[in-house]
């Protein structure tokens, strides 16, 4: 089975080498349980640039490999589509290939991680349960142009009509990541089977893979449903993950009787608007706005005059206007919203001149040593007049009691800071650029660790 991707004159050889991490010169093997994953570039011209993942699956192992040795199944475990056809068996082979580009992480070339470029992906034979329009309903969303052409059972007899399977193939302009998570979640809920025994632990490969754009599709609920196998508990389980943006791991346990407490993604917000209108704000930066529940809520309140949401996805920012169907909106409305991809990392001098930023949910998902130049484009270039920043409050996690001790909220989350550590981290910030700053807490007090958020309000000093 094989997938191919392939960059525009915009991505010569070498970038798509630098994303992948990938030398376009060689070729590359990896071992994996069932077989053998093969990277190579066929071509790599400055014209064009194609990567090709290829698995050569080994029946034999594939077979002895099943935990069932179910005497009536044994012909089909040999006898199968399991070497031709994209499955999970092709994810997961791509996952340990293209480890480092899934996280859109290259030490190299980091700029060029962030940046979407024009990619086309091609899966020539893939397992499509439900035909070849269901891939236009799960990639379409996404921001991709799909072409899923069904294959006939046979070309010489037409009248057999078409197959299972289908011939996909991607264009669209967006980060490498997002396309490699994208595929990651997709693949398998198109074959709508897994290789592998379906544990809890899938919904945090789930979430992780589908931050920032699965909450937000239309087909979420088939999405989650197939992926953990039409697991009920656990689909439930990530679909209430899903609905309130916080990972189920630390949900903390209520009892039965307890009234049901407001999600802390909706306190979240709350406190985030309310230091908006303590800075009497009326044009507002979301940055890193992720699939637009904040642009929603600042939609609402007439106060707000300019709203930008900015984010290093266009697939996100896809996501984003259909959440608060902008195409839909009336005239004036539409003309308060602008959503524009930017990398929080790059000064931007479209980001200028705002009364107000919001940094809710978003330093904590940047690596630390990326930190300095977060706040230069911010704090030093765009200079709102107000940043509100939102983070998790670390020392909170041990009342999380099924969060393993020393685990992350959320699996792309960098660090997690206690409130010593964020107060010093604001401190210096508002020092180096002329702010001063107020800290608030988000959600339930516990006296001993704080509350589950910290929320650090900055306010430029008068000149």
């Amino acid at each position: 089975m094989m997938i191919t991707m392939t960059g525009t004159p915009e991505t010569p050889g070498t970038d798509l080498g630098y994303l992948l991490v990938k030398h376009p010169d060689r070729v590359h093997r990896f071992d994996v349980p069932w077989g053998e994953a093969t990277v190579l570039f066929p071509e790599a011209t400055p014209e064009r640039c194609t990567a090709a993942l290829l698995l050569e699956v080994d029946p034999q192992t594939l077979a002895d490999s099943k935990a069932h040795k179910d005497a009536a199944r044994q012909l089909n475990q040999y006898v199968n589509d399991r070497a031709y056809a994209a499955s999970s068996l092709l994810v997961a082979a791509m996952n340990r290939a293209f480890r480092s580009a899934m996280r859109g992480s290259t030490k190299d070339r980091p700029e060029l991680a962030a940046t979407p470029i024009d990619l086309e992906i091609r899966v020539p034979v893939l397992r499509c349960r439900g035909g070849a329009a269901v891939a236009e309903r799960l990639f379409a969303p996404l921001g991709w142009t799909v072409e899923a052409t069904a294959i006939p059972l046979d070309e010489q007899l037409p009248e057999w009509g078409a197959s299972r399977y289908a011939d996909l193939r991607l264009t669209g302009r967006v980060r490498l990541a997002d396309a490699l998570n994208h595929l990651y979640v997709l693949l398998p809920v198109l074959d709508d089977a897994k290789h592998y025994w379906v544990a809890p632990d899938e919904i945090e490969k789930l979430l992780r893979a589908g931050d920032g754009w699965l909450a937000g599709h239309p087909e979420r609920g088939l999405i989650t449903r197939r992926y953990l196998a039409h697991s009920r508990a656990l689909t439930e389980r990530a679909l209430n993950q899903l609905a309130t943006d916080e990972p189920d791991s630390v949900e903390p346990e209520r009892e039965e009787l307890e009234p049901k407490r407001k999600p802390l993604n909706a306190l979240r917000r709350a406190a985030v608007l309310a230091a908006l209108a303590d800075t009497g704000a009326t044009t507002v930066l979301d940055l890193g706005c992720g699939p637009g529940a904040l642009i929603g809520d600042l939609l609402r309140d007439r106060r707000y005059t300019q709203i930008v949401g900015a984010d290093v996805s266009p697939a996100v920012l896809d996501v984003a206007a259909r959440r608060i169907r902008l195409d839909r909106l009336p005239d004036r409305q539409k003309a308060r919203i602008k959503l524009i991809q930017s990398a929080l990392t790059y000064r931007d001098d479209r980001l200028r001149g705002y009364d107000a930023a919001v940094l809710m949910e978003v330093i904590e998902h940047v690596d630390e040593a990326r930190l300095p130049a977060l706040e230069d484009a911010v704090f030093a270039h765009a200079q709102p007049g107000a940043v509100v920043v939102t983070t998790p409050n670390v020392e909170y996690n041990v009342r999380y009691e099924s969060l393993p001790e020393g685990r992350h909220r959320h699996g792309d989350h960098r660090f997690e800071w206690t409130r010593e550590q964020f107060t010093a981290w604001a401190g210096g910030v508002s020092e180096r650029h002329g702010y001063q700053v107020e800290f608030r807490g988000v959600g339930d007090e516990d006296p001993e660790v704080g509350t589950p958020t910290q929320l650090a309000l900055f306010r430029k000093e008068a000149a």
